[in-house]
Order: C-alpha cells, then sequence, then structure tokens
C-alpha cells in the first residue's frame, strides 16, 4: 500500500504543480510529503522531481513515471469497484454535480425518482455554477451547458438551451421595444459579472446568421443569474439568461423576451462523465434513466 500511496501523491503533485498546493488538496503536512516523495525517489535510483525555490518540474524519469502511475491507479480503482460490486449491481454513492439553478429546477426532481427506483444507491448532488473538474474533484457525472473543450470525457447530449434578453413588461413600456441588439447600447442593462471591464452580448443576425457582438455597459452587475433575473423584474434593465433561468418569470409575466429574432444559436445541454473503460452499474442506470427525462423537461 506504500507504494500505492506515494503513486497518489506524485500524481498529486504533478497535477497541483507544487508540493504545498498537493499537501493543502490531500491534507497531508508538507514535511511529510516532502519525505514520502524522498523515499520514492531513493527506492528508484533517480531523481523525479526537479525543485527550486520557485517552481517543481518533472524530471525526464518523473514524467514516464507519473504517467506509468496513473495508468496503475486508474486500474486499482477499478478493480476496487468491480470487488465492492458496482459492477455487477447498482449500488453505492454516486456523485453529480450541475449548474446552481438548472440543478434545483431540473435535475433534482429527476434525482429524487431516482432515488425511489435505486434504493441500494446514494447521491451526493453538488449545485455550482462553477465547472468542478471530474476527476480531481471525484465526481461522476455532471449536467454541462455549452460547447465541451474536453475531450476527455463521454458526452451524453440531452437538449438545446436559448440565450434570451428579456426584460419586465414596465422596462419595455418606460424605454421602448429595443429593435435591434444596437439599441441595447443606450439602454440599462443588469449582467451577470464578467471579467471583462465592459461585457459583450452575442446575437445573430436573423437573414445570414453573421454573430452580432454587442459591447454593453450595465447599470448592475450581479454575481449569480437568479440575481440578474430579479434586477430584470424589478426594472433595473434588461438582461440575457439562459432560458431556464428566466422561464419562471416569463411565465408569470413578471420579464417578457425582447430581440428574440436575433438569437444565437441554441447551446447543447449533455451529461458527461470521464471515459474510464467499463462503466459502473450504478452510472449507467443514471444516465439511462435521467437522459430521456431531462430531454422531455428541456424539449
Amino acid at each position: 500500500m506504500g507504494r500505492l500511496e506515494a503513486m497518489s501523491l506524485l500524481v498529486a503533485v504533478a497535477e497541483h504543480g507544487s508540493l504545498s498546493a498537493a499537501g493543502r488538496a490531500l491534507q497531508v503536512p508538507l514535511a511529510t510529503l516532502s519525505r514520502k516523495l524522498s523515499d520514492l525517489e531513493a527506492r528508484l535510483g533517480t531523481r523525479l522531481l526537479l525543485r527550486t525555490t520557485r517552481k517543481l518540474t518533472l524530471t525526464d524519469a518523473g514524467v514516464a513515471y507519473v504517467a506509468a502511475a496513473r495508468r496503475i491507479l486508474e486500474q486499482v480503482e477499478e478493480a476496487e469497484r468491480e470487488a465492492a460490486g458496482e459492477f455487477t449491481a447498482p449500488k453505492g454513492e454516486l456523485v453529480l454535480t450541475a449548474p446552481l439553478m438548472f440543478g434545483r429546477l431540473h435535475v433534482l426532481p429527476v434525482v429524487a425518482d431516482f432515488l425511489a427506483a435505486f434504493p441500494d444507491i446514494d447521491i451526493r448532488l453538488l449545485l455550482s455554477d462553477r465547472n468542478v473538474d471530474l476527476i480531481d474533484d471525484h465526481v461522476d457525472m455532471a449536467v454541462r451547458i455549452g460547447p465541451l473543450p474536453d475531450s476527455r470525457m463521454v458526452a451524453t447530449q440531452v437538449g438545446r438551451m436559448r440565450w434570451v434578453a428579456c426584460a419586465s413588461p414596465a422596462f419595455v413600456e418606460r424605454h421602448g421595444q429595443p429593435q435591434r441588439p444596437e439599441d441595447l447600447q443606450r439602454l440599462p442593462c443588469a449582467a451577470v459579472a464578467s471579467v471583462l471591464a465592459v461585457p459583450s452580448w452575442r446575437f445573430r443576425e436573423p437573414g445570414s446568421g453573421a454573430a452580432l457582438d454587442v459591447a454593453v455597459r450595465p447599470r448592475l452587475s450581479v454575481t449569480t443569474p437568479e440575481a440578474a433575473a430579479r434586477a430584470a423584474v424589478l426594472g433595473v434593465g434588461v438582461t440575457r439568461l439562459l432560458h431556464y433561468q428566466a422561464v419562471d418569470a416569463v411565465a408569470r409575466g413578471e420579464l417578457q423576451i425582447v430581440l428574440e429574432a436575433f438569437e444565437p444559436e441554441a447551446v447543447p445541454v449533455h451529461l458527461v462523465h470521464p471515459s474510464r473503460g467499463q462503466m459502473a452499474l450504478k452510472m449507467r442506470r443514471f444516465l439511462d434513466f435521467a437522459a430521456p427525462r431531462l430531454r422531455q423537461a428541456l424539449g
């Protein structure tokens, strides 16, 4: 077990880029971590890490050893899961993640029905608008809204989601209905906080499909889509949200969609999971259970 532990520590150091960051993530004292890695190097008779006061890099031997260690650790994890019965019966804990509001509206009802149907499976549902790293954070499956840049993931598309611009009826009556996206530059807006000093909202020409990027200057910047929707309901300005973030307020008549003809192409919604050989039955059961229900909800 000591050798596997040392492999795990080395992989963590390589992934986090420093001993201190790996130690914090693993909750291992820095002195213990350094000693165990030194013991590993002594056992192998070669240097795996080059440490300076400013950075840490892998030697050529270290790069090869880390790649092999990852493969070995994945095989051990899979063997343990198989021995525990995860590949012969749907049981154990399933860790899921989804965007905060989407998870509350669409994923949580599916999870509740799934738990009733599969009493031997427990679920830990992480709701966050931050895209967690499925491998580093030990998450089994995630809902992702938007393009998928990570080729390590296996994806099942469950729908598409519109981007909508919306405002309160009173705001539209007071300021007039915007006719083109450029009209937003003269209107007050409520936006979800962006790293850009002047956020840009993307629209599309109805005829040609050409992209239109409109820089808006928000009267109010907030940190969550729910707050942006609420601000728009209160008449602060126009906001731009994914459709699910505004749909309840639109249904109640508190918001109305504007510039609908200029909406950009809808973005895909996927269930994704890491590609790690055979899928545990608890994951297969959830995928088969959740995908059609989410497709129906998003349809």
